[in-house]
């Protein structure tokens, strides 16, 4: 299957032989649908929080005894996606095409002073809509011409504008959410960022623009970690034949494998307690307060959590009894949605308790569904006979099947990735995260390269399969805490105006 040039290459992008063959073999075989028991609901599955509980999850994390702290914020790629609109009404007008009033890229180029990237500089002080001019606009907007956006990361453009003229880019705000609710007790915020490796100047320019002004204001010690998806996560694509793909060099070709690889740079942070939240999630920062106050509700019931299996994990170190197993295995099912088959003796029941508690924990925010696309929280049927809490993407749903569409048609909440880890064993050990991946939850998805069709492998992602094996529970946050930047004219809406 692979020449000589074959192995060297794959050598040399720290992957094996056997890892690029299981890759294709998968595609062979695919992917087994998750088993859907129900969508996790208020009913059963997501805790909704009265007022008197959010005040005592956030009090509790005020409390807690915490082995360092650490916020995680995938931010590679480009914003390319996020200008898609923008790059077809540009290729339109370049083609003498005029653009209807109520495409998207005529909108931006009517709204162009209310981002804050705005400049009369740059964009002139009056708008038109005559095509000239919004060609103009988006080329500037787009191209090295002007701001260069279009090839550019999110993370270090320019989102919110404020009254008192200061321009803040999304990492910036991250910055300024870090310091809020995840400071260390000697007053440092630990953030570490995913980005790609030809960005990384970007991010330290935008850095270095902010971190002394921002340490004095807020009197924090910032440490920063940029760090990138290992090439050697990439998976090999093939053709529509199964066969490894070859580009017009006849050499293979590798992808990136989607945020699930970023699983490897979670499992190298040492500190104990991690929020992860996307790079475009984030709002103008008066709006932080009831942000942080849900942040910091997310981070008191992964404690309180924590402290709980600690308890258990304990008290079955000191002398497992079958009245410690029966609330044991209560707690389980009525607070993990996590139910355990019969075991064959006690001490198999023992063991396979102490397998369920002595997990990395993840307390994910749900939002109530409001049509937006991405995962969702279901109750699903794992291979060892017991059911857990999972976050699912619709590739992973069998459409085919009828119990499986109604649970996906009564599901009432959505993934916003606003997520809280413990990543510390009872023993105070870090977890090998690695570990706990459930192999069997990737995706495989159809591209394209050059015009030709292709298929690539996506590995379990981050919060999907790659947490498959974690202890999770799911609490349901406001939707005003959840705040993407998935198109540009989502800088529009009120959360990211003044």
């Amino acid at each position: 299957m692979f020449t000589k040039e074959d192995l060297t290459q794959i050598e040399q992008r720290g992957s094996s032989v056997q890892t690029v063959e299981q890759q294709v073999e998968r595609f062979k075989q695919g992917f087994p649908w998750m088993k859907i028991v129900a969508p996790a609901t208020p009913e059963r599955g997501i805790q909704v929080l009265d007022e008197a509980a959010v005040e005592a999850a956030a009090k509790y994390y005020d409390g807690a005894s915490i082995n360092g702290k650490c916020k995680f914020v995938p931010a590679s790629g480009a914003a390319s996606r996020m200008f898609k609109d923008l790059f077809s009404g540009l290729d339109a007008l370049k083609a003498g095409k005029e653009l209807a009033d109520d495409a998207p890229a005529a909108k931006f180029v009517d709204r162009i002073q209310s981002f804050a990237f705005y400049t009369p500089a740059l964009f002139g002080e009056e708008t038109c809509k005559c095509p000239e001019y919004r060609q103009d606009v988006l080329s500037k907007t787009l191209t090295d011409e002007g701001l260069g956006y279009g090839a550019k990361p999110k993370g270090v453009l320019k989102f919110h504008k404020y009254t008192d003229g200061e321009i803040r880019t999304a990492f910036a705000e991250h910055l300024v959410e870090a310091q809020n609710y995840m400071r260390n007790e000697d007053g440092t915020a630990n953030l570490v960022v995913t980005i790609s490796p030809e960005h990384q100047h970007l991010f330290e320019e935008a850095y270095a623009e902010v971190k002394e002004a921002y340490e004095a204001k807020y009197g924090v010690k910032y440490n920063i970690t940029f760090t990138f998806q290992d090439k050697a996560t990439d998976t090999v694509a093939v053709d529509v034949d199964n066969k490894p793909f070859r580009t017009e060099t006849d050499s293979l070709l590798f992808r990136p494998a989607g945020h699930g690889a970023l699983i490897y740079n979670l499992n190298r942070i040492e500190e104990e307690v991690v929020s992860i939240k996307n790079i475009d999630n984030v709002a103008n920062e008066r709006l932080l307060p009831e942000t942080a106050t849900w942040k910091k509700v997310l981070l008191g019931k992964a404690l309180e959590l924590r402290d709980k299996i600690y308890g258990y994990l304990n008290a079955l170190d000191a002398e497992a009894t079958p009245a410690l197993c029966d609330e044991i295995e209560a707690f389980l099912d009525q607070i993990l949605c996590v139910t355990l088959p019969a075991a064959a003796d006690f001490d198999a029941r023992v063991a396979a308790l102490r397998a369920k508690l002595n997990r990395p924990i993840r307390v994910a925010g749900m939002v109530k569904n409001q049509g937006e696309p991405g995962g969702g929280p279901f109750i699903i049927a794992e291979k060892d006979g017991s059911t857990s809490l999972q976050v699912l993407e619709s590739v992973q749903i069998n459409m085919s099947d009828d119990h499986a569409r109604e649970c996906l048609a009564n599901a009432t909440h959505f993934n916003p990735v606003d997520i809280v880890c413990c990543l510390h064993d009872y023993k105070g050990q870090s977890f090998d995260l690695l570990q706990y991946v459930d192999e069997d939850a990737g995706f495989i998805s159809s591209k394209s390269y050059q015009g030709r069709e292709l298929k690539a492998l996506e590995l379990p992602g981050l919060w999907n399969g790659a947490m498959s094996n974690w202890n999770t529970l799911f609490v349901e946050v406001p939707l005003a805490t959840f705040n993407p930047v998935k198109v540009v004219l989502d800088l529009l809406r009120p959360a990211h105006q003044n």
